[in-house]
C-alpha cells in the first residue's frame, strides 16, 4: 500500500514544478517583450516629433518668404508707381534715394531662398544712383541678365527689361538656381508694363514648370495689382 501513495505523490509534484516554470518563462518573456517595446515607443515618439517641427519650420519659411515679397513689392510700386501713370527718371530716382534704406533692411532680413534676388536689385538700385560705374549693355551669365533687367525696371523701363529677361525662359527651370529671381523678374516686368493678361500667361507657365515647388502666391499677389 505505501507504494501507490508515493507515486500519487511524485505525480502531484511534478505538475508543481512545471507550472513554476511555465510562470517563471512567462515573466521573464514579459520583462523581454516590455524591453523590446520601450525603444520602438521612443522611436516612434522621436518621429512624431520630428515631424511636428519640420510642418512648423516650413510653415515659418513660407510665412517668412510671404511677408518678404509683399514688403518688397510694396516697395518697388512706391518708388515706380502703378504702371498706368509714367513716371519721370528724375522721380523714379528721387524715391529711390529716400526709400534706400529700407531696401538695405529687406536685403539683411530676406530668407534665404530671396536674399540673392533682393541683393541684386539692391546693387542695381546702388548702380542707377551712383552714376560712377556703367552697367554693360550685354552680360555673359543668367545673373548678369537678371541684374541687367532688374536695374531697367528700378529706372522704369518694361521693355528694357523685357530683352535682357526674354533669352532666359527656356532654361529658367527649377534646377537653376537663378529661376525663381528671374520669374519674379518676368512678372515684375509685366507689372510695371500693366500688362496683365501676359502676367497671366507667365504665372501659368511658372507654376507649369515648378508644379507647386515654387512660391507662386508671392506672384499672384502681384498680379492682383495690376
Amino acid at each position: 500500500m505505501a507504494q501507490p501513495t508515493k507515486n500519487r505523490e511524485i505525480q502531484v509534484q511534478k505538475p508543481a514544478q512545471s507550472l513554476a516554470h511555465f510562470q517563471t518563462k512567462l515573466g521573464k518573456g514579459e520583462e523581454e517583450d516590455g524591453g523590446l517595446l520601450k525603444p520602438i515607443l521612443i522611436g516612434v515618439a522621436a518621429v512624431v516629433a520630428v515631424g511636428l517641427l519640420y510642418g512648423a519650420w516650413s510653415a515659418y519659411q513660407t510665412s517668412a518668404v510671404e511677408k518678404h515679397e509683399a514688403a518688397l513689392s510694396a516697395l518697388q510700386m512706391e518708388v515706380e508707381g502703378d504702371g498706368v501713370t509714367p513716371l519721370s527718371p528724375a522721380e523714379v530716382e528721387k524715391r529711390m534715394r529716400e526709400r534706400l534704406g529700407r531696401l538695405e533692411a529687406l536685403v539683411a532680413d530676406a530668407p534665404s531662398a530671396r536674399k540673392a534676388a533682393t541683393a541684386g536689385l539692391l546693387a542695381t538700385w546702388r548702380l542707377a544712383l551712383d552714376g560712377k560705374e556703367q552697367a554693360p549693355a550685354k552680360a555673359d551669365d543668367p545673373w548678369g541678365q537678371i541684374r541687367l533687367a532688374q536695374r531697367a525696371l528700378a529706372l522704369g523701363q518694361a521693355q528694357a527689361a523685357r530683352t535682357q529677361l526674354d533669352p532666359l525662359r527656356a532654361k529658367a527651370k527649377p534646377g537653376e538656381p537663378w529661376a525663381e529671381a528671374y520669374w519674379a523678374s518676368q512678372l515684375d516686368a509685366d507689372r510695371l508694363a500693366g500688362d496683365r493678361a501676359q502676367a497671366l500667361k507667365d504665372l501659368a507657365e511658372y507654376k507649369a514648370r515648378f508644379k507647386g515647388r515654387g512660391d507662386a502666391g508671392a506672384f499672384e499677389s502681384l498680379i492682383q495689382s495690376i
